[in-house]
């Protein structure tokens, strides 16, 4: 095995280190305090040529893999998980269920502008009555003449205030069961379509955080992605896609963590000597150390598989599943490091450990990745 990175991925992972650190960084803490959301830093990234790295350079993408897509949300996350979070849902939620499933005339509409950084990518999935039970979806798309009349509700939908389109799915049949399932790219200023952004959140201040409120929404029956019925299989896809995203931010996170705590274990002293020179605080770090890498190449071992056309499921699920868990645990011993500055903001770690928590529970909680390696593993 070669866990060398090739020259494309580590000239990817420079350039966007560099950039988190010039460009992200220094208005983490602010952002964080005021929950203004970081246009500016996705202008910038746009015009790095970023903000399609994985999709095909036809569309306006970079032609980029997978593995390197998991690098930069990796390093976007590392210093502010609001920007990394955002970056992901762009890419793996947004761009992806139209690169996976769009015609060819879907793509130069709709992923375009996604891969330009005109539109932010967004994907409607969960609703109040369906989070992991996605199959409980209540919107109704109805058929009538050459258009789709859609009327219904989504919540915690990443992006959407900056979206111009999005994907989402409705029920067409409920008969069908989630068979009836269908997926629709929406216009945001379609008439009747409302974009709501009044969530108060633990962690992630930074981010776009929304609810969606459709109220006989007329879409024209190209707008219908994919084949009809098929939304729910589609969805599903593009969430095992977007698991390796979720795992990617929380190697970012813990690594951001980590490297914080070490340093301040350096430089604090107790009882006359630094904190890193305590076997209490060296065993801290190590496991620390240990949990990232591990998580680390299960993320990319989840992203190789993805760009090998070869099955990751249930890689996918293992990544997003040790990833996060570990991030929670690295964070949470990042902040007993730094003792009561730890709790302080101007150290930044208890952000770190705010922002954590949401990744055991967005696209898919972590009992539910559980359930679907168990499927994997044939339970």
């Amino acid at each position: 095995m070669n866990f060398d990175l090739t020259a494309e991925q580590a000239m990817i992972r420079d350039l966007v280190r560099d950039f988190a650190d010039e460009e992200v960084a220094p208005g983490a803490i602010e952002r964080d305090r005021t929950g203004a959301f970081p246009a500016e830093v996705f202008e910038k990234l746009a015009k790095l040529g970023l903000m399609g790295l994985p999709f095909p350079e036809e569309y306006g993408g970079g032609g980029a893999d997978t593995v390197s897509f998991a690098i930069a949300v990796e390093e976007l996350s590392r210093v502010c998980a609001s920007t990394g979070i955002t970056y992901s849902a762009h890419v793996s939620l947004g761009g992806a269920p139209l690169s996976l499933f769009g015609t060819e005339e879907q793509k130069a509409a709709f992923l375009t502008p996604i891969c330009r950084g005109e539109s932010l990518g967004a994907f409607g999935l969960t609703e109040p009555d369906a989070g992991s039970d996605a199959g409980g979806t209540r919107t109704t798309a109805v058929r009538s003449g050459d258009q789709w009349i859609i009327s219904g509700s989504k919540c915690f939908i990443t992006n959407a205030s900056y979206a111009k389109h999005l994907a989402l799915t409705a029920v067409t049949d409920r008969s069908k069961g989630t068979g009836g399932i269908s997926a629709f790219i929406v216009p945001t200023d379609a008439p009747g379509f409302t974009v709501n952004c009044s969530y108060e959140k633990m962690g992630l201040h930074a981010s776009n955080t929304t609810e969606l409120v459709l109220d006989q929404v007329a879409v024209p029956q190209e707008h219908l992605l994919g084949t009809e019925g098929n939304g729910f299989k589609q969805f599903l896809a593009v969430l095992d896609g977007g698991r390796i995203g979720i795992g990617a931010m929380g190697v970012g996170i813990a690594q951001g963590a980590y490297d914080k705590s070490l340093r301040y274990a350096k430089q604090r002293k107790q009882f006359g000597r630094t904190l890193s020179a305590f076997q209490a605080i060296q065993f801290k770090l190590a496991d620390m150390a240990l949990g990232i890498e591990l998580a680390r190449n299960m993320v990319y071992k989840a992203a190789w598989l993805k760009d090998q056309g070869r099955p990751f499921k249930k890689e996918a699920a293992m990544a997003k599943l040790y990833a996060t868990e570990m991030c929670m645990r690295v964070c949470d011993q990042a902040v007993q490091i730094h003792g009561g500055y730890g709790y302080m903001k101007e150290y930044e770690v208890e952000r770190y450990m705010r922002d954590a928590k949401l990744l055991e529970i967005g696209e898919g909680t972590s009992e539910i990745q559980r359930i679907v390696i168990a499927a994997q593993i044939g339970c």
